[in-house]
Parts: C-alpha cells; sequence; structure tokens
C-alpha cells in the first residue's frame, strides 16, 4: 500500500458544501417510550406499569387501554432516492421458519437468538408492541450448512454487545462451524441477511478466536453472501490499533462470486476502530444504497504498511477497503462528520493492482477530516483504484 497522496487531474460532478440537514430520524426523534435516544440510536428503556392491588377495582367508567404499537425512527438517508436492484430488496418474512419471543420483552433472550441462528432460516421476533434491547451473553454464530438465515427485527429489536462481545458471525472457513467445502472462501452459501434490525455495543477487541485479522464489532463475515437493509448500527467497537484490521460494525472477507456485500437504507454512527469504523473489508465490492454514516472514528496510528515505531492503522473514518479488484459504490447517501488520525476520513480506498473502482451518485461527503493525507480534490477520502473515481450529482467538501 501508499501511504501518500495521489493527484487527480480531473474530478467532475463536484460542488460546494451543502446546508441539508441530517437524516430526520436523528434530528428529530423523541424521547418517548419505544423512540430512540437521538444521540445513540438506541432504544429508550420503557419503564414497566405501576402495578395495581388485586382488591383495588377501577372505577365503572374505566376500560383497559390497548398499548400502542411503536417502533424506532427509520434508519438511512430519507432523501436518499437510489433504485434497489432485486438482490438488495427485503426477504419476505411473513412465514416464518421460527420465532425469537412470545409476545412479552422478557421472553425475548439471548439464548434464544443465539439458538434461533444456528438453527437458520427466516427469524422474526414477537417480543410485544414496544421496542426492545436484548442484551447479547454470547454471539450468535451462523452455522455453515443452514443455507438461508434471515433476522427481521421488525423496526423494534436492538441486539447490544454490551461493549463486551461480537454480535453475530458467519464464517464459511471457520471448521467448529461446518466446513461444507474445501472452496469456503467462494462458497454460494450460508445467505445471511438482516432487516429491520439495531446492533448497538458490539465489540470485537482482542477477539482472534475465528483465526481472521479481527474486526467487526457488531457482525463479521467470510464466504457466502450478506446483505443489510434498514437497519441501524450505533457505538460499535473493534481493535484500536493494527495496520490491515477493521469494521466497527461490519467486516467482510470475501463472498461468493465476487458478489458485492448490499447495505440499503441503514445508519452506522459512533463506530470506534483502528480503520474503517464502520465498513471494513479486504478484495470485497459493496453498494451502498440510501444510507447514513455520521461520528465514525478510526483511531489507529501509523497507517498500512505501519511506519516504523507505530503499531498502524487509523485510516477510512467511516469505511477502510483494501485488495486487489473490487468496487464500492455509494448512491443516495450522506456521509459526514467521521474522523482518521491517518488517511480518507471518509473512505480509504486502495486497490493495490489498481483493478478497483469508486462510483459515488447522488451522495454528499462533507466534514470528514483526514488528519494524516488525502488525495487531491477528494476531501474525505484517499484513493488508489483504476483512473478516478466515477462521481456523478454528488458534492464533496
Amino acid at each position: 500500500m501508499i501511504a501518500g497522496a495521489l493527484s487527480l487531474l480531473t474530478v467532475t460532478a463536484l460542488g460546494a458544501c451543502g446546508k441539508d440537514d441530517p437524516p430526520a430520524d436523528l434530528a428529530a426523534a423523541t424521547q418517548a417510550p419505544g423512540i430512540a435516544d437521538p444521540s445513540t440510536g438506541v432504544p429508550v428503556s420503557v419503564a414497566p406499569s405501576t402495578p395495581v392491588s388485586p382488591s383495588a377495582s377501577p372505577p365503572p367508567s374505566a376500560s383497559p387501554k390497548p398499548v400502542k404499537e411503536t417502533t424506532l425512527p427509520q434508519p438511512g438517508n430519507p432523501a436518499g432516492k437510489a433504485s434497489i436492484p432485486s438482490a438488495a430488496k427485503p426477504v419476505d418474512t411473513s412465514k416464518p421458519d421460527r420465532t425469537v419471543g412470545k409476545g412479552t420483552p422478557a421472553s425475548c433472550t439471548s439464548a434464544a437468538v443465539v439458538k434461533a441462528v444456528a438453527a437458520g432460516g427466516i427469524i422474526t421476533f414477537d417480543c410485544g408492541p414496544a421496542p426492545v434491547t436484548i442484551t447479547m451473553t454470547a454471539t450468535a454464530k451462523v452455522f455453515n450448512a443452514k443455507t438461508k438465515i434471515v433476522l427481521d427485527g421488525g423496526n423494534k429489536v436492538t441486539l447490544s454487545g454490551d461493549g463486551k462481545r461480537r454480535i453475530l458471525y458467519m464464517n464459511a472457513c471457520d471448521e467448529k462451524q461446518g466446513w461444507t467445502t474445501s472452496h469456503c472462501y467462494d462458497q454460494e452459501t450460508p445467505r445471511l441477511t438482516v432487516q429491520n434490525m439495531a446492533f448497538t455495543r458490539g465489540n470485537s477487541t482482542g477477539d482472534t478466536s475465528d483465526g481472521t485479522q479481527g474486526g467487526g464489532g457488531a457482525i463479521f463475515v467470510r464466504g457466502g453472501h450478506l446483505k443489510v437493509i434498514n437497519s441501524r448500527f450505533t457505538g460499535n467497537r473493534c481493535d484500536r490499533t493494527g495496520p490491515d484490521l477493521g469494521g466497527a460494525a461490519i467486516r467482510v472477507l470475501e463472498q461468493g462470486s465476487d458478489s458485492p456485500v448490499y447495505v440499503v437504507g441503514s445508519t452506522f454512527t459512533g463506530g470506534s476502530c483502528s480503520n474503517g469504523s464502520a465498513l471494513s473489508s479486504i478484495g470485497v465490492s459493496w453498494t451502498v444504497l440510501n444510507s447514513y454514516f455520521s461520528g465514525n472514528n478510526a483511531v489507529g496510528k501509523g497507517a498500512n504498511p505501519a511506519r516504523s515505531g507505530t503499531p498502524g492503522g487509523g485510516s477510512g473514518g467511516a469505511i477502510y477497503l483494501d485488495g486487489d479488484r473490487f468496487t464500492l459504490t455509494l448512491d443516495g447517501t450522506v456521509i459526514e462528520n467521521n474522523k482518521a488520525v491517518e488517511g480518507g476520513g471518509a473512505i480509504f480506498f486502495v486497490s493495490n493492482d489498481r483493478t478497483g473502482t469508486l462510483i459515488i451518485r447522488n451522495s454528499r461527503l462533507r466534514r470528514n477530516p483526514s488528519a494524516g493525507f488525502e488525495t487531491d480534490g477528494l476531501p474525505g477520502i484517499f484513493y488508489l483504484g483504476s483512473g478516478n473515481p466515477r462521481i456523478t450529482n454528488s458534492k464533496l467538501s
């Protein structure tokens, strides 16, 4: 890798900094029961109602009021107008294979989530009418013989790593999870879909049990396929130093048939990692549509390869992508107020053989400082790839 700036001769369609407001769900959420705290996106606790004495009788005119159904605010960039390809659309979960919970928050437990993910299939939740947070006491792990795993929280369920552990894990090359082929890095299954969910306080710091380079505080994936739809990631963590690890929210190593990871209508805030404090991968393509990134920080020091006397890292405040041939496509997406100690306050993109491509359409990237280095003419971005990035109808500042 080259830790220097690359001068670009031409960059098309760069506009001045906009004054657009952030997505409404972050700017205007209120702390009513079942609504997320606007600073974190995490559901606010709902106090239980005062118990009624068995001997007390309600007034003749009183009648029980049904509990109002509530959901979390919609994630992503509501102003995004990117069209969604069929491969990136939500899965129909109207006929689930299994359901976590029996209608109450207390019935929605970490053990129930772990069991459901291990069993695979379409998984929904029945935790009552209001949003709930399930604190995970163990990482939910996909078994590789399960070809299809869908987690749909109905826009009510937050899984928390409690600042102690990774939340969700899929690794086709992990023999403990069932090794289904010697070509595990390029197999077509399992196919993992996460939709209408929230993930908070996942933490993979020091977790090397998977035999990889670490990362993936909320979700770690190797092989198979992943797509993330209408979901929220807040306050996730991974190792603070290291030259080539990252993904406080999501880390991906390899995808079947080199297909892209799809991220649609999702929000990433408050992530912290050595690199790529929202998304990180090696040799993997991404298509990110109508999504929002803010307040993610790459906190490592020394770049990649690590400078002498440093532990390495610090690049890609929001997104860190490395490898050879891969593509990052952003459409209808906002990336703002992210930071990198080294390069690429918004995006660090290095294609080692210069075959990779960066495409930005209908998007806004602003106020993403790179304390060390970035590419001339591309504020917040360090780019080494095939020619210049293709930028249309977008603003970078």
